[in-house]
């Protein structure tokens, strides 16, 4: 999948290498045009991701259909041809859950991500259904944040926290962007992104009271609602 980044397979050995062995802090600078593509290859060297997401569902939890609908809306510059190798990367990327040695993945939600329908509401549909399945393997935890909890400590940002399979290697977070991607790993800033995950984390619903959520809007959208929220024509 690495060439649909531009990213050579020498390349990638080079930095998922320098990521599991050299544990040497501050390495991601000097590649961050190539770790815009490369972050497949560092996802793939963790033990475990906790991500915040304010907007879309995570490329792990993705259904094809959502990621087709999600792409073609948020890169309206790419063909068809790039759109088809994105979420094909998208897909593959999900063996990661399911691996004889799957990584942990822990996902707090906001409420919006699963309240609009992107794709249309049987695409939809289908995709909170991937996320209830998703939500009972064992190394899968989600959580949603509900809209009655108001101001939040993560308002600010959209965030995942690497946590890397050896134990000298420096965790890292990684803020997505449309023009590409952010990595910091200074210990000052990952206590602060732990630290807002944690708080988001125990503001959010409980990982069941979170799959019942789901599962409620399943069967009642909100998006097929009447209601009307403020300031809406």
């Amino acid at each position: 999948m690495l060439d649909i980044y531009g990213v050579s397979a020498a390349v990638m050995q080079e930095l998922v290498q320098i990521a599991r062995e050299a544990r040497q802090k501050g390495w991601w600078h000097p590649f961050s045009t190539v770790l815009s593509g490369a972050y497949v290859g560092l996802e793939a060297a963790t033990r475990s991701i906790r991500t915040y997401e304010q907007q879309v569902i995570p490329g792990l939890l993705q259904s094809e259909e959502y990621a087709i609908a999600m792409i073609r809306a948020a890169r309206s510059g790419d063909n068809d041809l790039e759109i088809k190798q994105r979420v094909r990367v998208r897909m593959e990327r999900q063996s990661l859950l399911i691996q004889d040695d799957p990584i942990d993945l822990w996902v707090v939600l906001d409420e919006a991500v699963v309240s609009r329908p992107v794709g249309g509401d049987a695409v939809m549909r289908d995709q909170l259904a991937k996320l209830i399945n998703a939500a009972r393997l064992p190394n899968v935890t989600l959580q949603i944040l509900p809209f009655a909890v108001g101001a939040h400590a993560g308002m600010d940002s959209t965030f995942a926290i690497l946590e890397f399979e050896e134990e000298g290697d420096a965790d890292v977070v990684y803020i997505d962007n449309a023009t590409g991607g952010l990595f910091l790993e200074k210990a000052e800033e990952l206590g602060k992104y732990i630290s807002i995950f944690e708080n988001i984390q125990a503001t959010a619903l409980h990982p069941e009271e979170s799959i019942e959520m789901i599962e409620m809007l399943v069967e009642e959208p909100l998006w097929k609602s009447n209601r009307r929220v403020s300031g809406s024509i």
